[in-house]
């Protein structure tokens, strides 16, 4: 007999809260002892029978209002009757309001928390279990009321978008939307904002449990260190003192930790009751291949949906669709997902609420991340492919075991491109790419010499389609760099060697300069040295290239890039180069485009373009990309400069404001008001408004580069830290000869230091002391020299001082080396204006003034200086040879603040201690 549809709605619904550990009565057999959750059906009320009333520990907590299953669509418009239950007397009681509501046909159930600051109903997978509910009654607020407790941030130690990040969530969290997308760069620091906000939760808010979801242990593994070795910028005790953090690696989950961190495939298989190999959590899930029709998760009475507060889950453009989407519905939290490469199905799953949207280019533009250049690689036969005859006898290999065999084909044999190293493999094709990169690398960083004179190949990135693909790159960038094992190896699961191992010397020491991978570098993998990325194989999806190109976009310090393995690095990282050798660059599948867009033009050229009018979108990206490169290099002095001549803007601000010049949403904002402004007027009026201030906003951006000393200043300054390349004309040996040529270069380097100096002695402080009487050279300071010396190096970098003074050493008149650059300095323009006669090492000569002031001052005297005295008066030799001059106010540093200061100087030399002072500046500088 067929049960009507009420009937078959309240089964089922017996069935969901039996299984959620209620205990089901008649309203005529009540026995509120029976258990801690008691539902009981057809309970009366002042207002008529509720379909269910649940009390925990005796006490009523909750109605549950039963709709038949046609009703699913409907059941909203049930609130208000739900409500009124809750609100009711129930018989024999004289209760408060009860909190908890559910609507639920059993299929589709949902909840509202009347506690919550704005009650909103919200789907659920299961009623809560009453032990729930029994720690509910503990606490004095809801969850989502705790939420709008949280402090303001203490921004100490965060980057400018980690603090926006964390902000506009925690603003989401207070207006109770269910889901979260946070868009963060690759290296901006994703994982460190979320767990600065998984501690705001858990400390203010009072978050119970928090699930960090990835989607492979390799991913698993770096959280659980990065939450290991997070500190607070409130508490100076690391995250894993103060919360228990756990890494899920069986079924079984403790319920003591706050922090619980596991891979999508091992929750979905503890929702599903089954065991899982970690083998199965080293790939990505969406990789590979996945059931048409997926195992449902049932309830997990260990887990129940309510088990956790918060979902944090990394990498969410990738992991949480198709069946793996069964394990956010299964729990009732807040989702939030971290990602650097939205898509528009991650932006539809997260309801379209992006609350941190900083991307790639304005990393870049903060400094964040570094910017990138393409280089493109093309060969006959992967643009065109071709096609082998019948009856050629060729190699074949098995795929797995690459044993060979000569067997004759039988049909010819077209291919294309996109079949190689896959159906097809041409060694001649990888011969002529490996060939390629092997001979442009030299071009594309001129600087990468090693002390023996060799070029330094920079840590570079190879990815290949299979594992069979990178044996063969392997082996052929072994042979074509003439180089031995260590310096190519492979690094991916299905490594001989361990892959954690190869990864760390690849991140850390110098050998493998070229590492090769299929699976393993894509995600989550920080390998900041890294300069060169090379695509031998295709994309799926243009979020996985933007994760793959990720592995170049990382910051390196000077320090960090010669100490990690290129000891030749002149500069910081300040960009990286992309080697496309199969077209993935041109297949629109980027979100992050490359900021150069006129490699082959100058610098001069690109400003020149830009003062005479030319703003397209091409120059002033370009320029953006310069300048970007340009502040990573110059030093701290060179920066004021630039922000002198342009009106106070540093590089940074000047940056911005070329690259919101097209910015689409600066764009579109535009459009957006100005047809708000204009309501009523035709579409012409609307667009001709809206160019002619797009049209202001690029005058504003480029009206700095009106000024013609900025142009040159940014130009000369970059011949500093430039070398010209210059691989089109050949040079041939015109004449060889004795010293007597190299004593020539000598004079003439000398020739044109003294020229310059000459030239400069009416403009320059330190010069027109140096030429002036000999009492002003008292005058003479530390900054006056570094100045001088600053100016002639960015100007002539060829008449640094340490090269003029290997010029006097050449004609044997430099007596002794320099002890650096300001005291060479010093010493030969003392030379060259007649001071010296001979050229002599600055501390050297002034030791020799300091004997004969100190003989000269103690001559015909019966007081002589005491020990103690003449420490004093050797500190101040000492200091004066590396400063040129000494204040009182110098006494406040090293060595003199370790040894009493000017106090204990005044004690041994009383009132004639400003005598002494004025008489060491001027006889040490004499």
């Amino acid at each position: 007999m067929n049960q009507n549809p009420e009937q078959l709605a309240r089964d089922r619904i017996d069935a969901e809260l039996l299984r959620s550990g209620w205990i089901i009565q008649n309203k005529t057999s009540i026995n509120l002892g029976a258990g801690v959750g008691i539902a009981i059906r057809e309970y009366q009320t002042d207002i008529g029978p509720a379909d269910y009333v649940l009390f925990v520990n005796k006490k009523p907590v909750g109605i549950i209002e039963a709709k038949r299953a046609e009703e699913g669509e409907h059941l909203t418009i049930h609130e208000e009757q739900s409500e009124g239950y809750a609100t009711a007397k129930l018989k024999y009681l004289q209760n408060d309001p009860l909190p908890f509501v559910y609507e639920s046909t059993g299929e589709l159930t949902r909840f509202t928390d009347y506690r919550d600051p704005k009650p909103r109903s919200r789907p659920v997978f299961s009623f809560h279990r009453p032990e729930t509910f029994a720690g509910y009654a503990k606490e004095e607020k809801s969850l989502r009321t705790r939420l709008h407790d949280l402090p303001a941030l203490v921004e100490r130690d965060l980057r400018d978008c980690q603090i926006t990040a964390i902000n506009t969530l925690e603003d989401s969290f207070k207006k109770a939307h269910p889901k979260a997308l946070v868009q963060m760069a690759t290296g901006s620091g994703k994982t460190f904002t979320a767990i600065t906000f998984v501690y705001r939760l858990l400390k203010y808010a009072k978050a119970k449990r928090i699930l960090f979801l990835v989607d492979t242990k390799n991913l698993g593994e770096q959280a659980e260190q990065e939450f290991m070795a997070f500190v607070p910028n409130d508490d100076n005790r690391k995250f894993t003192e103060l919360y228990g953090v756990t890494r899920l690696k069986s079924s079984f989950i403790p319920a003591d930790n706050q922090v619980y961190i596991s891979t999508i495939q091992r929750m979905y298989s503890i929702l599903k009751g089954t065991e899982m190999d970690e083998s199965a959590e080293e790939e990505n899930p969406n990789e590979g291949f996945q059931p048409r029709e997926p195992l449902p998760v049932v309830y997990n009475e260990k887990i129940p949906p309510e088990f956790f507060d918060f979902i944090v889950i990394d990498e969410c453009h990738r992991s949480i669709y198709n069946l793996w989407k069964q394990v956010l519905d299964y729990f009732d939290v807040f989702q939030v997902g971290l990602t650097a490469t939205p898509d528009n199905r991650t932006f539809g799953y997260f309801n379209q609420n992006l609350v941190s949207d900083y991307g790639y280019e304005k990393a870049v533009i903060d400094g964040v991340l570094v910017p990138y250049n393409v280089f493109t690689v093309e060969t006959k036969i992967t643009k065109d492919g071709s096609t082998i005859a019948l009856g050629e006898k060729v190699d074949k290999r098995e795929r797995l075991t690459r044993r060979k065999f000569w067997e004759s084909v039988d049909e010819d044999i077209e291919y294309s491109g996109k079949q190689l190293d896959k159906d097809i493999v041409n060694p001649s094709t990888i011969r002529m790419i490996v060939r390629a990169i092997r001979d442009n690398l030299p071009f594309m960083f001129p600087d990468r010499l090693d002390k023996d004179g060799k070029f330094e190949v920079p840590k570079t990135l190879i990815f290949a389609k299979t594992d069979s693909h990178a044996e063969d790159i392997i082996e052929i960038v072994r042979e074509e760099f003439a180089e031995e094992n260590k310096f190519c190896k492979k690094i991916t699961y299905r490594s001989d060697e361990d892959p954690k191992t190869v990864l760390s010397q690849f991140r850390n020491d110098y050998y493998p300069r070229i590492a090769v991978t299929v699976d393993m570098i894509a995600t989550g993998t920080d390998i900041r040295p890294l300069e060169v990325l090379v695509f031998m194989r295709d994309v799926k999806s243009r979020s996985y290239y933007e994760q793959m190109k990720g592995r170049g976009t990382r910051t390196c310090s000077l320090e960090d890039l010669r100490t990690k393995g290129t000891p030749s690095a002149k500069f910081s990282k300040d960009h990286f180069v992309i080697i496309d050798a199969i077209g993935v660059e041109q297949s629109q599948k980027t979100d992050s485009r490359p900021l150069e867009k006129k490699p082959g033009m100058s610098l001069k050229d690109v400003l020149q373009n830009v003062a005479m009018g030319n703003t397209s979108e091409e120059i002033l990206s370009t320029l953006a990309n310069r300048l970007v490169r340009l502040d990573r290099q110059i030093n701290e002095k060179e920066k004021a400069s630039f922000a002198d001549q342009a009106g106070g803007a540093s590089i940074g601000h000047v940056v911005k404001q070329l690259l919101n010049a097209y910015d689409p949403d600066t764009i579109n904002n535009i459009q957006t008001a100005v047809i708000r402004e204009n309501i009523g007027t035709s579409p012409d009026h609307i667009n001709t408004t809206a160019k002619a201030q797009h049209d202001k906003l690029i005058e504003q951006a480029v009206a700095v580069f009106n000024n013609p000393e900025l142009r040159n200043f940014i130009v000369d300054v970059r011949k500093k830290y430039d070398q010209v390349i210059d691989h089109i004309n050949i040079d041939a040996v015109t004449k060889m000869g004795w010293v007597k040529d190299q004593d020539a270069a000598a004079e003439l380097t000398i020739s044109n230091f003294k020229a310059w100096m000459e030239g400069h002695k009416d403009e320059i402080t330190a010069l027109q002391i140096f030429y002036s009487q000999p009492y002003r050279r008292r005058e003479l300071t530390y900054r006056m020299i570094k100045d001088l010396c600053d100016k002639l190096t960015s100007e002539q970098p060829l008449l640094a001082p340490s090269h003029v003074w290997r010029a006097y050493e050449q004609l044997k008149q430099a007596g002794g080396a320099a002890k650096n650059e300001l005291t060479a300095l010093v010493s030969l323009i003392r030379n060259i204006c007649g001071i010296d006669d001979t050229l002599t090492s600055y501390d050297k000569m002034v030791d020799k003034n300091f004997q004969t002031w100190v003989f000269k001052k103690q001559a015909g005297t019966t007081t002589k200086f005491t020990e103690e005295q003449m420490q004093w008066l050797r500190m101040i030799k000492d200091y004066v040879a590396g400063s040129f001059h000494v204040e009182k106010e110098d006494f406040e540093l090293d060595p003199f603040n370790k040894n009493g200061g000017l106090g204990k100087f005044y004690q041994l030399f009383k009132n004639d201690y400003e005598l002494i002072l004025q008489e060491l500046n001027e006889a040490l500088s004499a």
